[in-house]
């Protein structure tokens, strides 16, 4: 279910559910996003009437996250500009031989390219390498974060390493974890902490005190990770 609200000579779009849960909950991604999770029963209406008493708070948790953007230009993948990998900035490096590739060497993405090496191809081979990396060291992280939920463990959880455009990572009612691939950009610390909350909604599908309490459990810095992660790829 979607819609908007008008508060303040704003508009306010937002994305709405239902659950098994008792409570009404509203959500501001770090893109601005407004996610509502509400109980079985309960008509837009009284969904949009909630919102529009909490429109002041959604504001505000924008304007907060606002302040971190735009962290980086836009990417033009020519020589010289930086490009993140785990939370470094490695500088491009592009040179033209017989056969493609990408690789880290001495603090640069060194990209080869066979034939003209324009920002398109440079692009499409830097993407193919994250790709790659991303599969390789989210898949690595989750299977070694998911040994410390043994409540979980057991359970049939599958996992996908995509795109997302709002979402760091989700967890879905069949037990369906999604990571965001671009977290691949991020250092491990921040990986860990989407993966944990992630693990933690295994247990707990919502943002209640017992999931706070089992995420303080498993990672009492997360606050920090949280923070961290959004500065830097928000």
């Amino acid at each position: 279910m979607r819609g908007s609200v008008a508060y303040a000579n704003q508009r306010i779009d937002y994305s709405a559910r239902h659950s098994s849960r008792k409570t009404l909950e509203i959500t501001v991604h770090p893109d601005g996003a407004v996610e509502i999770v509400a109980p079985a029963g309960i008509g837009q209406q009284v969904i949009e009437k909630r919102l529009i008493r909490r429109a002041s708070w959604v504001l505000q948790q924008r304007r907060y996250f606002e302040q971190f953007l735009p962290r980086t230009p836009a990417r033009r993948y020519v020589g010289g500009e930086t490009h993140l990998y785990l939370g470094r900035q490695f500088r491009l490096k592009v040179r033209v031989a017989e056969r493609s590739s990408v690789r880290l060497k001495a603090g640069f993405f060194e990209v080869v390219v066979a034939g003209q090496p324009s920002p398109e191809c440079v692009r499409s081979l830097l993407e193919q390498w994250y790709r790659r990396h991303a599969d390789e060291k989210l898949s690595m992280r989750f299977e070694t974060l998911l040994a410390r939920f043994p409540h979980v463990a057991t359970q049939r959880l599958s996992l996908v390493i995509r795109p997302m455009k709002r979402r760091w990572g989700s967890h879905s009612a069949r037990g369906r974890i999604t990571l965001n691939r671009d977290l691949i950009r991020a250092p491990l610390p921040c990986i860990d902490y989407v993966i944990v909350h992630e693990l933690a909604h295994a247990r707990h599908p919502n943002h209640g005190r017992a999931f706070f309490e089992l995420m303080t459990q498993m990672m009492p810095d997360w606050e920090r990770r949280k923070l961290a992660l959004e500065r830097m790829l928000a």
